[in-house]
């Protein structure tokens, strides 16, 4: 195969000396190039040690007979985000991110690229920026940090500031699950957004079979990142592209195994922007359709009981996988240059799940555990659930959807009629939730808060101040226009659609309106009025009349990232991408 590099050298004489300024020799420049790409930074754990991954996939491709060239753009911290504006900047870093790995390819075309990244918006801006490039490569999924003492994961530090904000531990208790719930490097140790996109990396077919949710700070990671170097050569001299690649057969493959993981609602964006990439249409449909009878098998948190890192001692997504095989396509190709059926066999002939129980026998004496395999991830026949993870819900206050995860949802609040209560901040919200001014039977409302009004921030400390609350958290529901942290739990709904600074139901609804929540049914309406039930007529004529004295809110950010994202963001069913013909 041709090589791109070179007839980018033919046609820029610069270009050789200014490499050579750089560091390179005169026989890297005849080798395949390949750009490594990652999010390395310090800006969390989940970028901090990228550096020496790229080092070793650096050290595959040289081995291999490449050159490789480092290029960084890290990512930011949802949860050093959290509390404050800076949540604002989360999914709009997303496309940055894309578009920076767009820009870097663009402006010098390599051979191939490897792809690093291990948090929530690198992962997936990761992806789409390589499917926008469309070089052969692969992406390297960053791994997971070590939970801590007595198995404390981040994800619950929120119940522990919901407590201490409510009198009911101390400031000693509280120091201590800040100290302790981040003992290592590597992406937060639960079924987060993060953890989510690492096993959805490898779904898609994109990262090396068994190297999502790896230990961040061990050696297997990085031979691991040698051998993706090594891989990334390989492709680059095949010629096999991203888009040779994935297919929607690959994404409904990678949605069954979110299913299965009960994973993050922000999938529901980062799916179907990285589908956009590539011309495929995917949304919260295709999410509720393949959701619906799909197994749930990965005890793990948030949902579940263990630390993410378990999942890889039980055998990781190869394991999974073998689990879900019946339902898979199995003919979708992947960056091993097999097939998804033909990697799940290789892998069993190999040392790979040998090894994993060993990892499985070294933390149960770790930890103090006696733990299998399937207590982790669950037989096909045995599941914790048969209809998956996440509903999509319609209905006259989210015509165009809006996202639950009812497996994080407790089964009293399936289907319940509650009292609206409408917060036009989130700030608002968590203060009267606190201050126990909103009561069993209510909806709380936050609204707002969409890509196209605030960027979409999560709705984090709200959702973990009504789960936490042992009389609140099985008697509320909380509805917003924004988003959730892969960590919530709770009877939470988001991405509702349309938001409400396009003038969607949910800026309509007023204090005392009825909402009937239908889990089953997919159902979400208003069908009360000051506390009285209404037909569906009467409702239509409410929300027309509302309409009309409705008033346009100013956007909240006039300038810089925020604004290009706020008016050009897609709906939230759709992925939130920057779509410049909306």
């Amino acid at each position: 195969m041709e090589r791109i590099s070179r007839k980018a050298r033919e046609k820029s004489p610069e270009m050789d000396p200014l490499r050579l300024g750089t560091g390179w020799t005169g026989e890297d420049l005849e080798k395949p190039q390949i750009m490594i790409e990652s999010t390395f930074g310090d800006s969390h754990p989940g970028s901090v040690h990228l550096l020496k991954l790229a080092e070793a996939v650096r050290r595959g491709v040289k081995d291999a007979g490449g050159h490789g060239a480092r290029y960084f753009c890290t990512d930011i911290c949802d949860g050093e985000a959290q509390g404050h504006d800076g949540i604002d900047f989360s999914l709009a870093s997303r496309e940055m991110i894309a578009s920076m790995i767009e820009i870097h390819y663009g402006a010098t075309p390599f051979d191939g690229g490897v792809y690093i990244s291990g948090c929530d918006k690198g992962l997936p801006g990761n992806m789409m920026g390589m499917l926008r490039a469309n070089a052969p490569g692969l992406v390297l999924p960053g791994g997971v940090m070590c939970a801590g003492e007595g198995l404390l994961t981040l994800e619950q530090l929120g119940k522990y500031s919901a407590q201490f904000e409510r009198g009911e531990i101390g400031a000693e208790k509280l120091a201590w699950a800040k100290e302790n719930a981040c003992p290592t490097c590597g992406a937060c140790s639960f079924i987060g957004t993060a953890c989510t996109m690492q096993i959805m990396a490898e779904a898609l077919g994109l990262a090396l079979p068994g190297s999502a949710l790896m230990p961040a700070a061990g050696n297997e990671i990085i031979e691991c990142a040698y051998r993706s170097g090594m891989q990334a050569v390989a492709l680059a001299e095949k010629g096999l592209c991203p888009k040779d690649i994935v297919t929607m057969g690959s994404f409904e493959n990678a949605i069954l195994v979110h299913a299965a993981i009960s994973g993050s609602t922000n999938c529901l964006l980062h799916l179907p922007a990285i589908a956009h990439e590539i011309g495929l249409r995917l949304d919260g449909d295709d999410f509720d359709r393949l959701h619906r009878g799909a197994r749930v098998l990965a005890d793990l948190r948030p949902a579940g009981r263990w630390p993410a890192e378990f999942l890889h001692y039980a055998g990781g997504v190869p394991a999974l996988m073998e689990e879900l095989r019946p339902c898979l396509h199995l003919d979708e190709m992947t960056v091993t240059g097999r097939t998804l059926g033909e990697n799940l066999d290789e892998i069993k002939k190999g040392p790979y799940y040998a090894r994993c129980r060993e990892k499985l026998e070294a933390a149960d004496r770790k930890y103090g555990l006696s733990l299998e395999k399937t207590d982790i991830i669950r037989p096909f026949a045995d599941p914790l659930g048969e209809n998956g993870s996440v509903a999509v819900l319609r209905g006259n206050l989210a015509p165009l959807g809006a996202v639950i995860k009812h497996t994080a949802c407790p089964r009293e609040m399936f289907s319940a009629v509650l009292r609206a209560r409408p917060f036009d901040s989130e700030e608002e919200a968590i203060d009267a939730v606190l201050r126990h001014r909103v009561q069993p039977g209510d909806a709380v409302f936050i609204r707002y808060e969409g890509p196209r009004a605030a960027g979409m921030p999560e709705m984090f400390y709200t959702t973990e101040a009504i789960s936490s609350d042992r009389e609140l958290g099985r008697a509320i529901a909380l509805i917003t226009d924004g988003r959730f942290s892969g960590a919530s739990t709770g009877p939470v709904i988001g991405h509702c659609s349309p938001e409400a600074f396009s003038g969607g139901p949910i800026a309509l609804v007023e204090e005392g309106d009825l909402i009937r929540l239908d889990v089953e049914n997919r159902l979400l309406d208003i069908v009360g009025v000051r506390g009285m039930e209404k037909t569906p007529r009467e409702i239509d004529a409410v929300l027309a009349e509302r309409k009309k004295r409705w008033t346009p809110r100013e956007r909240k950010y006039k300038k810089g990232v925020l604004r290009l994202f706020s008016e050009h963001a897609a709906p939230p069913m759709k992925g939130a991408y920057l779509d410049y013909d909306e």
